[in-house]
């Protein structure tokens, strides 16, 4: 990954505005002057439709996705690759229809490896339009093609198809590449995480022999000595932090945890394992007042490996406090959980439905993943806020959130020490419900035993420097 190349457009260059309108350009002109008008319905598809839509892609896609998801513009490409394929196999004889198909699958191949950055060399993003339009003419001039459309030239049929390849030409000047030696999205990336492409061959086949959350679950418990923790707890809020409290103190030492084991920010989606990277997505539920009548809702906390201590303090509560500004359920979330109310039973059915497979193939708009409790890299519960002993929470097997951790109340056992005296401690008891296939089971004991180890020297949260290391390619 760290050979691949990425490009990025600016929205302050002329020629990117010049590339989207030929493109809107060759849109109009499908139903003007394409060909598939007075054929069949095959015919009207692939020399139709999915040209047009190719076009509408790109024109939305570059002005509104360009500045980091220039890869994105070779869909367009493998679209006309399909129309021309369909009318040299429909009017040529199959030794002329092999050779174009062969050379027309090699230069779609080709600029989508070179817009996705696998290949450097900037000529061929250049050179391949030109390519196409001279394959196009050449493709038309054999007697043998005959396709009905008013008595008009050939070439004027693929007046759609050169508007849209002469949009690729402002483009191939437009980009440029990017020097940040950061990673950046390409094909097979969602847009809440990166694919993982290194992974062993049993992580790969794994997810497909447990494709649901629930078959991969493995439930864990532990009890924490809290007498330092709550120490720690007592010096934050002298120190300003006023509502500090257990769930604070765990997070924060959650978020070191991945800053130091970063797989357990990984994800699965659509049998594909995936990494969030710098968005730690922590969800929590919350009631607004602490009685049965009162309601609930979700909080989602977008938090980054390195984060301190006082800056997770900081954006936990300010999520809190948004949620608890009303009696009223006004989240987006909840504002969404009511619409889907007012959905019919069967008819939700099926959007529900819908969602997961816009999830499986990572089409889910982003306004989505940002609403759903169901889409996230942890989920804390806290029983201890209820006076009750931490449950085993289940995963849900819709969206794709890959650990729950729950909390219970604080208790007091009665122990002997070394030398046989007795002392009263105080624990707590907490439980992990993780998703096995993200990591291996050695990865998440070592991921537990730091975490707990946190816990245990809570001090250990308020050093400056922070391990913060990447995840596998």
């Amino acid at each position: 990954m760290k050979t691949r190349v990425s490009y990025t457009t600016s929205l302050k260059n002329p020629l990117v505005w010049l590339s989207a309108l030929l493109a809107l350009a060759s849109l109009v002109s499908f139903p003007l002057c394409g060909s598939a008008g007075n054929l069949g319905f095959w015919s009207l598809l692939l020399r139709g439709v999915l040209p047009a839509l190719g076009a509408l892609f790109f024109a939305y896609q570059l002005p509104v996705r360009g500045r980091d998801r220039v890869y994105r513009l070779s869909l367009p490409f493998w679209l006309l690759t399909v129309d021309f394929l369909f009318a040299a196999w429909a009017t040529l004889d199959w030794y002329l229809a092999l050779p174009l198909s062969l050379g027309g699958l090699a230069a779609a191949w080709l600029l989508h490896r070179t817009l996705a950055g696998a290949l450097k060399a900037d000529w061929l993003v250049i050179l391949l339009p030109g390519l196409w339009m001279c394959w196009i003419f050449l493709s038309g001039v054999p007697a043998r093609w005959q396709l009905p459309i008013h008595s008009a030239p050939s070439w004027l049929e693929w007046i759609p198809e050169l508007l849209l390849l002469a949009a690729y030409l402002p483009l191939c000047f437009a980009m440029k590449k990017l020097e940040d030696g950061k990673y950046h999205p390409t094909w097979g990336d969602r847009s809440d995480g990166r694919k993982i492409r290194s992974l062993s061959p049993i992580s790969v086949v794994g997810t497909y022999i447990m494709p649901e959350r629930n078959q991969a679950n493995v439930f864990f418990h532990d009890k924490l000595e809290i007498s330092a923790l709550e120490k720690y707890v007592r010096a934050k809020r002298a120190a300003g932090l006023e509502h500090f409290g257990m769930t604070e103190a765990l997070l924060a030492a959650y978020v070191r945890t991945v800053s130091k084991f970063p797989g357990a920010n990984r994800f699965i989606s659509g049998e594909r394992i995936y990494q969030r990277g710098e968005d730690l997505q922590f969800c929590m539920t919350v009631k607004k007042e602490m009685n049965v009548e009162s309601p609930d809702t979700v909080i989602k906390v977008h938090l980054k490996p390195g984060d301190s201590v006082e800056e997770v303090y900081r954006k936990f509560h300010a999520c809190l406090d948004d949620a608890k500004k009303s009696m009223e359920l006004d989240s987006g979330l909840d504002g969404a959980a009511a619409f889907f109310g007012l959905v019919p039973g069967i008819l939700l059915k099926f959007v529900v439905w819908l969602l997961k497979l816009l999830d499986y193939f990572g089409l889910l708009p982003r306004f989505i993943l940002e609403l759903s409790p169901f889409h996230g890299s942890i989920f804390f519960t806290s029983m201890g806020s209820l006076g009750i002993p931490a449950v085993y929470h289940h995963l849900y097997n819709f969206g794709n959130l890959p650990i729950f951790l729950a909390f219970g109340r604080k208790y007091r056992v009665n122990e002997l020490n070394d030398d046989g005296s007795p002392v009263s401690r105080k624990y707590m008891d907490y439980t992990f419900n993780v998703d096995e296939r993200t990591v291996d089971g050695f990865y998440y004991a070592s991921l537990v035993k730091y975490f707990h180890k946190l816990l245990l020297h809570p001090e250990r949260l308020d050093e400056p420097e922070m391990e913060i290391n990447e995840d596998i390619p």
